[in-house]
């Protein structure tokens, strides 16, 4: 069977997929890749959650519904078929800079046992060119401190400062759910 992807691989850099040494490929996100450990590699970086395959599923529907705002994107080592990193671009419409789109980045991520290969850089360098090709303005990420000399050797420049406020759980979960 045909994976689908989550959207046209034509926004795949191929000078990054040159770059990638033999048995990896990079590539949308696709349906299969819930078994391909893709929630596995993502609970390396942050909680994931007890995540069924059908809730895997529901969110693949909503992104790839909205694949012109949602670009999720893979690294597989094509030869154990396993995930071993990944990484989102969303696209932001703006009123500001006439209508103007912004990418941010977000959930980067190399499985544990492949670090120092390279892979990250690799995955933010492909999600820097789908946010060219969908006409972005600029491109932003929020990060750790630690992590601020990578994404400088990337080509982000640190400015300003990331604000969070955090909803508690037991708040949050008096709203109504949503389908969003």
């Amino acid at each position: 069977m045909t994976q689908q992807p989550l959207f046209n691989p034509v926004y795949i850099s191929q000078d990054v997929q040159r770059q990638l040494k033999e048995g990896f490929v990079v590539r949308p996100l696709e349906a299969g890749d819930y078994e391909k450990g893709f929630l596995d590699v993502l609970s390396q970086l942050t909680t994931v959650g007890n995540m069924s395959k059908g809730d895997f599923m529901e969110r693949y529907a909503y992104l790839k519904a909205h694949n012109h705002e949602y670009f999720t994107i893979v690294i597989e080592d094509a030869k154990k078929q396993i995930i071993v990193g990944a990484g989102t671009i969303l696209v932001e419409r703006k009123f500001v800079h006439h209508n103007g789109l912004v990418g941010h980045i977000e959930d980067i991520v190399t499985h544990k046992e492949y670090r120092g290969l390279n892979l990250g850089k690799l995955v933010i360098e492909t999600l820097k060119h789908i946010g060219k090709m969908t006409g972005c303005y600029k491109i932003i990420l929020d990060c750790s401190d630690k992590n601020i000399p990578f994404y400088q050797k990337c080509g982000f420049a640190h400015k300003e400062f990331e604000m969070v406020l955090y909803i508690d759980e037991n708040d949050a979960a008096k709203a109504p759910k949503s389908k969003l």
